[in-house]
C-alpha cells in the first residue's frame, strides 16, 4: 500500500504538478533569497553610526523603478507560461470520448460506474496500468473533492454539473486517496482506494464483477438472506439477483472489498457484523439506518455479506 503523498507521484499527470511546485518553489526561494541578501546588505551597509547626520534623500530614480517593474512583470510571465504547459498536459481536451470511469460522489461514500462493461462498485476503484484513463465525476448532493495525490491533480465534483480527471498510473499498487472538499459530518472517512493492477488482472476483475453472487454456503449465510430481503436492506442496496435499490453502495461483491463504510474498517466478518448491528456507533451521521436487529441477526445478515465475493 502507498502512503498519499504528492512527493512520490506515479502518474505522468501527478509528475507534471510536482515539476510545477518544485519549479514555483525554486523561483519563490531565489526571490526570497534576493530580497534578504539586500535586506542584510542595507542593515549593515546602512546602519546608523555615531556623529552620521540624516541620510542622503533619493526619489526619481527612473533605472531602479523599470527594474523592480519589469522582473516581476518578467516572473509573472514565466509562472503563467509554465503552469500553462502543465494544464495542457494535466487536462487535455475531453471532446466527446466516453469516460473508462464514471465516479458518483454522496455523502459519505463513492460509487463508481465502469463503460463499457456496466460493472458497479463503491469506495475501491480497480484500474489498469498503463492505460491513459478519463474519469467522469458528478455529486448526488453536496459539493466533493475528489484527490489521489500520487495519482493526479485534485478534482472537485459538483451536482448538477459534470467534471473530469484524466490521469495514466505507471505502476501497480493501492493508492489512497480522500474527499478534499468538507461535505458534512462524516467528511474525514469518505477515503478512496485505488487499486492499479496489470491489463490481464484488470479484465479479470471487471468479468468477475459482472458476475451474479454466488448462492449462500452455510447455513446462517442462508439465514442472513433471508433477513436482508424481509428488512430495509432490499430497499437501499443492490444485490444482482435480489434487489435493485440505489440508494445505498452496490453490495453484489462486497465481500471482496478490503474495508468497509468508505475506508472506515477492515472488511471481516467481525466489522461487518458491528456495522450491520449498529452503524450509527461506528460512523454517526451516516444514511444506514439502525435496523434494531439482534447480534444473532446482524452476524447473519454478516456471514451472507461476507459470501458476496
Amino acid at each position: 500500500m502507498n502512503l498519499p503523498s504528492v512527493l512520490s507521484p506515479e502518474s505522468p499527470q501527478a509528475q507534471e504538478v510536482l515539476n510545477l511546485f518544485w519549479f514555483m518553489l525554486g523561483i519563490a526561494g531565489f526571490i526570497f533569497l534576493v530580497v534578504t541578501g539586500f535586506v542584510v546588505t542595507n542593515i549593515v551597509r546602512f546602519r546608523h553610526r555615531q556623529g552620521d547626520g540624516m541620510p542622503r534623500q533619493m526619489e526619481g530614480d527612473t533605472r531602479l523603478e523599470i527594474i523592480w517593474t519589469v522582473v516581476p512583470l518578467l516572473i509573472v510571465t514565466v509562472l503563467f507560461g509554465v503552469t500553462v504547459h502543465a494544464m495542457r498536459i494535466i487536462s487535455p481536451p475531453v471532446h466527446d470520448r466516453q469516460p473508462d470511469l464514471e465516479v458518483i460522489a454522496h455523502q459519505w461514500w463513492w460509487e463508481g460506474h465502469y463503460h463499457p462493461s456496466g460493472a458497479v462498485t463503491a469506495n475501491e476503484f480497480h484500474l489498469p496500468v498503463g492505460k491513459t484513463l478519463l474519469l467522469r465525476f458528478h455529486s448526488a448532493d453536496v459539493v466533493h473533492d475528489w484527490w489521489v495525490p500520487q495519482l493526479g491533480r485534485k478534482i472537485d465534483v459538483f451536482p448538477n454539473h459534470i467534471t473530469h480527471l484524466w490521469t495514466k498510473i505507471d505502476r501497480p499498487g493501492t493508492y489512497l486517496g480522500t474527499c478534499d472538499e468538507f461535505c458534512g459530518p462524516e467528511h474525514a472517512w469518505m477515503r478512496i482506494r485505488v487499486i492499479a493492477e496489470s491489463p490481464a488482472d484488470f479484465a479479470a476483475w471487471i468479468q468477475h464483477q459482472l458476475q451474479p453472487p454466488a448462492p449462500p454456503t452455510t447455513a446462517a449465510a442462508g439465514e442472513g438472506a433471508g433477513l436482508y430481503l424481509s428488512h430495509t436492506c432490499v430497499n437501499c442496496h443492490t444485490i444482482e439477483g435480489f434487489s435493485t435499490a440505489t440508494i445505498g453502495p452496490n453490495l453484489t461483491h462486497v465481500g471482496s472489498r478490503e474495508t468497509i463504510g468508505a475506508g472506515i474498517l477492515v472488511n471481516n466478518l467481525e466489522n461487518l457484523t458491528r456495522w450491520v448491528e449498529n452503524a450509527q456507533a461506528i460512523k454517526p451521521d451516516c444514511h444506514m439506518p439502525d435496523l434494531d436487529l439482534s447480534r444473532q441477526q446482524s452476524a447473519q445478515i454478516a456471514a451472507y455479506l461476507e459470501g458476496l465475493k
